[in-house]
């Protein structure tokens, strides 16, 4: 049983290749948005484009889903931006739901966390679900939006050759099973993963460290009784020195990832002659099981040092890399393409200026540097790269056991939790005296239960008066857009979330459900002037 097995899904193209009418215009043909990659963030980029009625083309050089699982751990606030992208509730119906953690020294459990110990929100801490479902939904959502005349299109087996940027478009030379051939864009938005070669081609590279260590990623088909949490060893007797990490999937697949050091032959390695030996010193010799998918990555903790470059602007691994500990990876993909999508929509109207766009790089190169920072703490805590800071690890893992101050010490993953834009050109300072910390302006909106749903759902992706004890009218006209109010009850949830120690507030919410500015109460030029300020005019 202990063979890689074959999954159907790897094998089905679900964007097959299909001559374009393109290939045989006289001329090249110009869209007003192209993607590349086909992934979840060139997905959920074009998804959200076309739900707001831009015309978007995705270019991928493959036709199938990711092989393996990859990505597999998406957290709370990403899978409420794809409930907005119409494929949330199918994710969390599939993937496993987890919200604990525990934390494992030797063969001793030293403590346990709660990633969402709050009641009142609709979607949970985590779910663990493949990549290859992940990509699977979305590309039925791509379906389900084509059927109703949405404007967006996948193009398989279309590989981008050369990437020009020619002040007023971008010029795309394109490889295709029928040849090659020429594609016009407005806007190029480049999801083309960590070895991107769109950034290549514009020669353009990162900046960061590369971490000197090896895991091992197992995906094992098995039948277990672990609980669906996720299980993080430390120096565990079946990896000695080194350290594991277990969670559970979809469909009896647990993924296990095993420190394996610096000084390996990566190709051996993966040999499951190889990693089988390692696979039962874990499980123990009488669990039966049947590998699915095997890798190899190094930690990277690496960014480019701009994510816009004129009409060409970068998003999830293309722009960012991170280590995989703390699950970082897809979930900051999908902020910044929920940071991008209303702007560039904005600035294709005429309603905000380009600089908008600037905002997105502000904004999400501040996003990647707080994941790197946590991502590369986790690696070194992880990995001491010196005995006296192993012996300061292993004395924390140790105190953690029985003293409640040294758990925060411990880092196992900092886990993906949404990014403040705090410092942003986009925010209005604070007006809100005695409100919430994490409602201030720049901060993603916290859920909350209401008598019909949620709050979330209700703000939706336009621009929105918050209301909460204070009046408000009904509807906004200023700088070409429409602001819709939405009143509240003071209920525990929303007041401990919004009001704090104010009796009323006012909140300007953004079309990607961050706050752009608070009052205690209405004020029709101040809600203009941040208004402007919001889409880049002030």
């Amino acid at each position: 049983m202990n063979q890689i097995s074959d999954k159907k899904i790897f094998e089905v193209p679900l964007y097959a290749y299909e001559r374009s009418p393109d290939q045989d215009a006289p001329a090249p043909v110009r869209h007003k948005v192209a993607v590349i990659g086909a992934g979840p963030i060139g997905l959920g980029a074009a998804i959200d484009l076309a739900q707001q009625g831009v015309e978007v083309v995705v270019l991928d050089d493959n036709d199938k889903v990711s092989f393996g699982s990859r990505a597999i751990c998406f957290a709370k606030r990403p899978l409420e931006i794809l409930d907005r992208l119409g494929c949330g509730h199918e994710m969390v119906a599939k993937g496993v739901e987890w919200q604990l953690g525990k934390v494992f020294f030797d063969e001793r459990q030293v403590y346990e966390f709660n990633l969402l110990p709050e009641k009142g929100h609709e979607f949970p801490a985590f779910i663990n679900l493949q990549q290859y479902y992940f990509e699977e939904y979305m590309v039925n959502r791509v379906r389900a939006m084509q059927a109703q005349g949405a404007p967006i299109e996948i193009r398989g087996r279309n590989k981008v050759l050369r990437v020009t940027d020619t002040g007023d478009h971008v010029s795309l030379l394109i490889d295709t099973p029928d040849g090659e051939y020429k594609l016009e864009a407005d806007w190029l938005i480049a999801c083309d993963g960590a070895g991107s070669p769109t950034r290549a081609m514009m020669g353009l590279d990162f900046v960061g460290r590369v971490f000197e260590d090896n895991f091992l990623i197992a995906d094992v088909i098995m039948e277990a009784d672990f609980p669906t949490e996720r299980w993080f060893w430390f120096d565990p007797p079946f990896n000695r020195g080194q350290s594991a990490l277990l969670h559970k999937q979809p469909d009896g697949v647990w993924r296990i990832d095993l420190q394996l050091g610096w000084d390996i032959d990566k190709d051996e390695e993966k040999k499951p002659e190889n990693v089988i030996p390692r696979l039962k010193a874990m499980l123990g010799e009488d669990v039966k099981f049947e590998l699915e998918w095997v890798s190899i990555y190094t930690f990277q903790c690496r960014r480019m040092e701009k994510f816009r470059h004129g009409r060409v602007i970068f998003a999830g691994d293309s722009a960012h890399q991170v280590s995989p500990f703390g699950a970082r990876g897809a979930n900051s993909g999908l902020q910044d393409t929920d940071n991008l999508g209303w702007k560039l929509k904005l600035v294709m109207d005429g309603i905000a200026p380009d600089s908008l766009l600037d905002s997105y790089d502000v904004e999400r190169v501040h996003g990647a540097d707080e994941n790197i920072l946590n991502s590369s703490r986790s690696t070194d805590f992880i990995t001491p790269k010196s005995e006296m800071s192993r012996v300061l690890r292993d004395a924390v893992l140790d105190l953690s056991e029985h003293y409640a101050f040294a758990r925060p010490l411990v880092n196992s993953g900092r886990l993906s939790v949404p990014c403040t834009y705090d410092g942003s050109p986009l925010n209005t300072p604070d007006a809100l005296p005695g409100g919430p910390a994490r409602s201030r302006p720049g901060s993603p909106c916290a859920d909350a239960p209401l008598g019909d749903g949620y709050l979330l759902p209700h703000l939706g992706d336009r621009f929105t008066l918050l209301a909460i004890g204070a009046e408000a009218p009904d509807s906004l006209q200023a700088e070409g857009l429409n602001v819709h109010r939405l009143a509240l009850d003071a209920t525990p949830e929303v007041r401990e979330r919004y009001l704090g120690d104010a009796a009323s507030a006012v909140y300007l919410i953004r079309p990607d459900q961050h706050v752009a500015a608070r009052w205690p109460a209405y004020d029709a030029a101040a809600v203009e002037t941040a208004l402007k300020r919001a889409i880049g005019k002030e």
